[in-house]
């Protein structure tokens, strides 16, 4: 290896793990997030004989990696979660997977990152931020997340700092109008360890039971549950328990609790061959599950690492 491939090599390993982050945030896919990072880490070996220490390593990468993330955006419609649609009745046949619109994606969970981390990448905001057009989103995650001051930030994103802070302002308002008063890491914190240990057996012990009151009783009046690629989506705890009863339930289920985007995840293992049938994110407030997104596409749990067939089942 040449003694310029080792000093990027070097130069960029303490940033390769939080670019990714980065890119995810602004595509809302671990698969996009996948090539930005790899067109941007490129560029950067390109360019890195004509870094003169002008400005930061690390400001230098992530103006890099921004720029490889808003050509992807020019490039495909905004990641969604299926609860952009309008719900669905528990009655009718479950709608076929869709791959378009594209949907977003969980993220892998780091049990090494800080609360801060674990809060960037939460399925809420992240959700939010792909409703925010491709500036406003760079520019407030650079600067809220990332945090670098107002002169950095508009130097990385090639703007003037009353450009900046202009869509900085609009950005924050209509995160705060999309995102929900309290974080997962928030409600976590307030269960305790002890509140969330009870919190899985219930839910682990109700869905191997196919106990419909049972799981009732761990919901919110206003939960939502979604399965995506499948547009198929239901409001409300009786349109929930009405769709569990006749479609959940009618196969046995094995669940591992898990972690994913930051919060509580089921990895389910559905019939007597107990193969992966979906990665179920759930999202609180108050103790109460709020929200349930079954995330069904062999691909995505791939990338996130889980087991295809339950482990022990072979």
């Amino acid at each position: 290896m040449s003694a310029d491939r080792e000093a990027f090599d070097r130069a960029v390993a303490a940033h390769r793990a939080e670019l990714h982050a980065h890119c995810y945030r602004m595509l809302g896919s671990v698969h996009d997030a996948d090539d930005a990072v790899q067109d941007a880490l490129l560029a950067a070996w390109r360019g890195f004989a004509g870094f003169t220490g002008r400005g930061t390593v690390r400001a230098w990468l992530y103006q890099i990696a921004t720029r490889a993330c808003l050509r992807v955006l020019e490039q495909r419609p905004r990641r969604r979660l299926i609860a952009d649609e309008p719900a669905s009745d528990p009655r009718a046949p479950v709608a076929a997977m869709h791959r378009e619109p594209v949907w977003l994606e969980p993220y892998p969970d780091d049990p090494a990152a800080q609360l801060a981390q674990r809060e960037a990448v939460e399925l809420a905001f992240v959700a939010a931020l792909q409703h925010l057009p491709a500036n406003q989103r760079a520019a407030l995650l650079v600067t809220d997340v990332l945090g670098f001051a107002a002169s950095e930030a508009a130097a990385l994103l090639e703007t003037s700092v009353a450009s900046l802070n202009s869509a900085l302002q609009r950005a924050r308002k209509a995160l705060a109008d999309r995102t929900p008063a309290h974080s997962q890491q928030a409600e976590l914190g307030a269960l305790g360890d002890a509140g969330q240990r009870a919190l899985v057996a219930a839910f682990i012990a109700a869905w191997q039971r196919a106990d419909v009151d049972g799981l009732l009783a761990l919901l919110a009046r206003d939960v939502k549950f979604s399965m995506p690629p499948i547009p198929s989506w239901y409001d409300g705890r009786d349109a929930v328990a009405a769709f569990f009863a006749a479609q959940v339930f009618a196969t046995p289920w094995r669940l591992i609790a898990t972690r994913a985007s930051g919060q509580l995840a089921f990895a389910c293992y559905q019939g007597p061959a107990l193969a992966l049938g979906a990665l179920n994110v759930i999202g609180l407030r108050g103790g109460e599950i709020v929200e349930m997104t079954g995330f069904l596409d062999p691909a995505t749990h791939a990338r996130l690492g889980i087991e295809r067939i339950l482990p022990g089942a072979r």
